[in-house]
């Protein structure tokens, strides 16, 4: 049966613009651009965009001359898709012509009253680094993608991937098949919008669990990670999750667009289905236990830290330092290795490392702890909601 969704979730290219736009414009100038479309040209050529969004009003939206994103939320509204008066949110490039083109979009439809209608930048998505584009970039759409599903849902939503940058359709199918969020895209030669609906697969939720440590780590950092921190864990399944650079003689990993999905989808999932998997609250907890040497004496915060991990985390019976370094900076995570739940804790200039005692008995609770522990420290508040 046909889905009427009330939210649409569009990326936004330059085709408005250019060549429309332009084109128009320069008709204008040469002094041959028809009566109906001189206001339009001159308010393009002053760039003033809500007149502009007013100009194209007037026109038909199944004109070419109105571009992609309304030529297409037109078929999907005629077409029974989209509800008359969706929600829209218009994903742009990190470009001027793409705020710009979003801006348009976003005053175009606020007068036709559509609610919500929001332009919403993703960052280093843009054309002048390539590298940026495909690591950054697309991992940043995922991103803003999963924000809007998660704040609507997946029931609600749907992506119209007919704007922007091409990579950006395959980006966007991925995407649908793993939220259960149905893709359209309409080519300007067709008469009508395509649609990809999810296929029902399932994606491995145990191995996100298992790798959730280190997702959590790359979805988080701004920088390349060393490698070598996982080479102790590494599992042949994550090579698709990740992008390896080597600088010098070391290798590095970032989180790859395909990756960024991955762990945007289950950690959602686990949200919802933690209270089922997660070890038993710890019937007594037990004060940190600090190693007897000169370094806790010097950070006091450290032994702090653990204590709100025993304290705040229902699970948690007690933690004891395992290694010091004082030269070494990590990121503050946690992981299991050799079935143990560990923690590292850094203050950017030194590297703690310590042992995690939990109330789990099985590897996947103690698997299922690490990626709640991950989420108490994105979110304090986590064992409270």
């Amino acid at each position: 049966m046909k889905k009427s969704h009330p939210i649409l979730i569009c990326t936004v290219g330059t085709s408005l613009f250019q060549p429309n736009l332009n084109a128009l414009k320069d008709r204008l100038s040469e002094g041959r651009v028809e009566d109906k479309y001189r206001a339009l040209a001159e308010a393009y050529q002053e760039k003033h965009w809500l007149t502009v969004a007013k100009e194209l009003a007037k026109l038909p939206p199944a004109d070419r001359l109105c571009g992609a994103e309304i030529n297409s939320i037109d078929s999907m509204i005629q077409k029974g898709y989209a509800e008359v008066a969706c929600g829209l949110y218009f994903l742009h490039s990190n470009t001027d012509e793409g705020a710009q083109v979003a801006e348009v979009l976003q005053h175009y439809y606020r007068q036709k009253k559509h609610k919500p209608v929001e332009a919403v930048p993703v960052p280093d998505l843009q054309d002048a680094d390539p590298k940026l584009f495909r690591t950054r970039g697309l991992r940043n759409l995922a991103q803003k993608v999963a924000e809007v599903v998660r704040k609507h849902s997946p029931a609600a939503c749907a992506i119209n991937a007919t704007g922007g940058y091409k990579a950006q359709i395959a980006l966007a199918v991925v995407l649908g098949q793993a939220f259960g969020v149905t893709v359209y895209y309409k080519h300007e030669r067709f008469s009508e919008v395509i649609a990809f609906p999810p296929l029902p697969v399932a994606l491995d939720f145990e191995l996100w669990l298992q790798a959730s440590g280190m997702l959590e780590e790359l979805a988080s950092s701004q920088e390349i990670v060393p490698a070598a921190r996982y080479d102790d864990a590494w599992d042949d399944r994550y090579e698709s999750l990740v992008l390896r650079e080597t600088i010098g003689s070391e290798e590095y990993l970032e989180l790859s667009p395909t990756g960024q999905i991955f762990h945007e989808t289950f950690r959602e999932r686990f949200r919802s289905a933690r209270d089922l998997i997660l070890p038993p609250e710890a019937p007594a907890k037990e004060p940190p236990r600090l190693e007897n040497a000169g370094w806790p004496g010097k950070h006091p915060e450290i032994k702090a830290f653990l204590q709100r991990v025993t304290d705040e985390v229902p699970f948690v019976k007690h933690c004891f330092t395992k290694y010091f370094n004082p030269d070494l900076p990590e990121t503050t995570r946690f992981l299991l290795r050799q079935g143990e739940v560990q923690g590292v804790y850094s203050d950017g200039k030194y590297c703690l490392k310590f042992g995690v005692q939990t109330t789990a008995q099985t590897e996947g609770q103690r698997a299922a702890a690490v990626a709640a522990l991950n989420a108490w420290l994105r979110d304090g508040d986590y064992f409270r909601s």
